[in-house]
C-alpha cells in the first residue's frame, strides 16, 4: 500500500487489515488466494458510457455485471471498460489494481462511485489497494466511513 493511501486511511479512521499475496489480475487468479483471506471477495471495474461520464463499480468477484441494468438505471448509452490511459488520467491506476480506493486520487470528481448492493451489506469486504500485490479487508462500518469520506457521486445499487 502507498503512503497516500495509508496516510487517507488513517485520517478518515478507516480501520483494515492487510494481506500480502502474489500479484493478481484477475478473478480466477485469485480464488485460491481467496480462501486464506476473510469478508466478501470484490472486484473494481472502471467503466465509461458512450457520452464520456465515468463509472467505477464495486461488485462481488464472482458476480457478472449485468450492464444493461446499469445503463438503465443511469439513462446511459453503451458502456465499455474505460483505456488504461482514461484509468490512469482519472484514478492513477494501472490494469489490474482497480480498485475503490483509486477514488482518493480523483481530483476532479468526476468518477460516479457505485457499490453493489451485496457488497454494501456485507460484514466484511476485500479490495486491492490500489496495488494488485495485497488486499485490504474492511470492516462494514470501515466501508462506510470510506464511503462517506469520497466526494463523488456515488450510490449503492442492486447490480
Amino acid at each position: 500500500m502507498n503512503k497516500t493511501l495509508g496516510e487517507y486511511l488513517h485520517k478518515h479512521k478507516i480501520g483494515f487489515i492487510v494481506h500480502e499475496h502474489p500479484a493478481i489480475f484477475t478473478v480466477d487468479e485469485s480464488r485460491e488466494l481467496k480462501k486464506k483471506i476473510p469478508g466478501l471477495h470484490c472486484k473494481c471495474l472502471f467503466l465509461k458510457d458512450d457520452s464520456g461520464r465515468f463509472y467505477l463499480v464495486g461488485m462481488p468477484a464472482e458476480k457478472r455485471l449485468n450492464v444493461k441494468v446499469l445503463r438503465e438505471h443511469f439513462s446511459a448509452g453503451k458502456m465499455h471498460f474505460a483505456s488504461a490511459q482514461e484509468l490512469w488520467d482519472k484514478l492513477k491506476l494501472k490494469p489490474g489494481s482497480v480498485s475503490i480506493f483509486g477514488l482518493i486520487n480523483n481530483s476532479e470528481k468526476d468518477v460516479f462511485f457505485i457499490l453493489d448492493k451485496e457488497v454494501w451489506e456485507a460484514e466484511a469486504v476485500g479490495f486491492h489497494p490500489n496495488i494488485n500485490t495485497a488486499t485490504l479487508v474492511l470492516k462494514h462500518a470501515d466501508l462506510g466511513r470510506f464511503y462517506k469520506s469520497v466526494d463523488n457521486k456515488k450510490e449503492v445499487i442492486e447490480l
